[in-house]
């Protein structure tokens, strides 16, 4: 199956764009669903049509789901939300408590569990996930790791230490803030059920990232940094969609002066992406309902298949030659002033502005010094020596 991640700044029209391409997806033959896991879900505004928690299908081809954290916590979490229930048993009413078990990261948690089980369903080819904007994107690419590395530090440690105090805790008060066993093979169930999320993500050949935006400096320059972002996460981005692209004939008296400055960020974006640019004019009224969205995705893309590869590689690669083995990574529009790097064992720390991200090293490369680091935009390159040098 097929996963394209449609994000940008909120107020871009990633859901008209994401549903456009659905569309013109299922026009080429392919079995849609488009997932929406952003908490203000607009899908069923664009399509002028219901759509809930359960997928449901909009037009012959394409079914839509709107994933919602708490409807997703009663069908699969119970473990979890008896142990949470039994902590806020005291502290807040029944109501306040529902509320509060939609602890931070819920949200993209369940969003990467929805597009596992889309794909467990054999039912489609292509997932259209409606992305939320970009902070709680990027937020949701970053989840695996931060539980990779939960696992491997603190999880076992935590469950062994629930087994010794179980016994010493029964009949006291304070014995309900230990988790039961099933608690934790229900969160070791979540943890494989998102390693495999993780695996469809950086899989280029499946997964790839389309970055909507709009024609104006604030907004392309926020989009440079997502596509240095989701390089750095290991996402494959191979387009850039741009949105409400302004005719050439408004032109003249108070409209000249903004056709001016979008022709100068029409510009920029072509030179800022090393992926296609596909445009979209801005249309003379609302794109609601199917027979509209049916129309922009024609004008998107025309002939093209929207569920085809519309750039290869990697956005990170090993390289090896000259008796040094480097790392490369495609971050444009970053200075050398913004990044920094650290290898520790079997990690690569690296930060590109206020973007984190801990990269897994193989083992050809664990416990190798960094011999240099050079950026060749739009190009960050790592170079390790062998083991021992200083």
């Amino acid at each position: 199956m097929r996963v394209l991640l449609h994000t940008g700044k909120g107020g871009v029209g990633k859901t008209t764009l994401a549903l456009a391409s659905a569309l013109a997806a299922a026009r080429h033959g392919h079995r849609v669903c488009v997932l929406s896991t952003d908490p203000a879900h607009s899908l069923a505004d664009a399509l002028a049509s219901p759509v809930g928690p359960n997928a449901r299908r909009v037009t012959p081809g394409v079914w839509a789901r709107e994933i919602r954290a708490q409807v997703e916590l009663d069908r699969g979490w119970q473990s979890v939300q008896a142990w949470l229930r039994e902590l806020l048993r005291e502290e807040a009413d029944a109501l306040v408590a529902e509320e509060l078990l939609a602890f931070p990261g819920i949200e993209e948690l369940v969003a990467l569990r929805a597009v596992r089980e889309v794909e467990q369903t054999g039912d489609f080819d292509l997932c259209i996930v409606d992305c939320a904007p970009t902070g709680s994107t990027l937020r949701m690419l970053r989840f695996p790791d931060a539980l990779r590395i939960f696992m491997e530090h603190f999880f076992d440690l935590e469950r062994r230490g629930a087994r010794l105090l179980r016994p010493l805790m029964r009949g006291f008060e304070a014995g309900r803030l230990i988790p039961r066993e099933d608690f934790f093979d229900a969160f070791e169930r979540l943890y494989e059920e998102i390693d495999d999320v993780r695996r469809i993500l950086l899989d280029e050949a499946r997964t790839s990232a389309r970055l909507v935006v709009n024609p104006t400096r604030v907004i392309v320059d926020e989009t440079r940094r997502s596509f240095a972002y989701l390089s750095l996460y290991g996402v494959a981005t191979d387009a850039v969609l741009v949105n409400r692209v302004m005719p050439e004939a408004v032109g003249g008296g108070y409209f000249e002066r903004w056709l001016a400055l979008e022709r100068e960020e029409l510009a920029a974006i072509e030179a800022s992406f090393p992926v296609p640019i596909r445009r979209v004019p801005l249309q003379p009224r609302e794109v609601i309902g199917v027979d509209a969205l049916e129309a922009l995705g024609r004008d998107l893309f025309g002939d093209i298949d929207p569920a085809a590869r519309l750039a290869e590689g990697r956005p990170i690669r090993i390289r090896r030659g000259g008796g040094r083995t480097r790392l490369e990574i495609d971050l444009p529009g970053i200075s050398k002033e913004e990044i920094d790097v650290l290898a520790r064992g079997h990690d690569l720390h690296l930060r590109v502005r206020d973007g984190r991200r801990t990269i897994s090293l193989p083992d050809s490369l664990a416990g190798r010094p960094i011999e240099r680091v050079r950026l060749q935009e739009p190009v960050l390159e790592i170079v390790f020596g062998e083991r021992g040098e200083a």
